[in-house]
């Protein structure tokens, strides 16, 4: 089942990891993930198979790939590639929406097992 219309309101949020709340659709090949993150709120170092786009709504958020670091603010976006190690802060509050191809499976089932938790654990 993939959902063709949504509205984001409607979606129960789930904190995936402190600070990071999420609320979750997909399509047949893609999942979106919209985030509510708290200010100062980390994402740790991690890497998975699924490209992503990182679409920056509203606030200051820093990702770094590839040893390289940039500050991302509303209306700018980045590309994390499948399998390279990124990381992220929330400079300020930020509104994020994350798109990821192919669907995250852990996203779609509310897993608490997903790549993030691993990397908190780990980390």
């Amino acid at each position: 089942m993939t959902d063709t219309v949504v509205d984001w309101k409607t979606r129960e949020p789930r904190d995936v990891i402190p600070g990071f709340h999420g609320r979750f659709a997909h399509s047949e090949r893609m999942s979106f993930a919209y985030w509510d993150i708290d200010a100062g709120a980390t994402l740790p170092e991690h890497e998975h198979e699924h490209e992503q786009v990182i679409n920056v709504l509203e606030g200051r958020f820093e990702v770094t790939m590839n040893g390289r670091t940039e500050v991302l603010e509303a209306g700018s976006l980045a590309v994390v590639p499948s399998g390279v190690r990124h990381s992220g802060r929330a400079l300020t509050f930020c509104r994020i929406l994350d798109v990821f191809a192919p669907v995250r499976e852990d996203y779609r089932a509310g897993s608490t097992g997903s790549v993030l938790q691993s990397a908190m654990s780990n980390g």
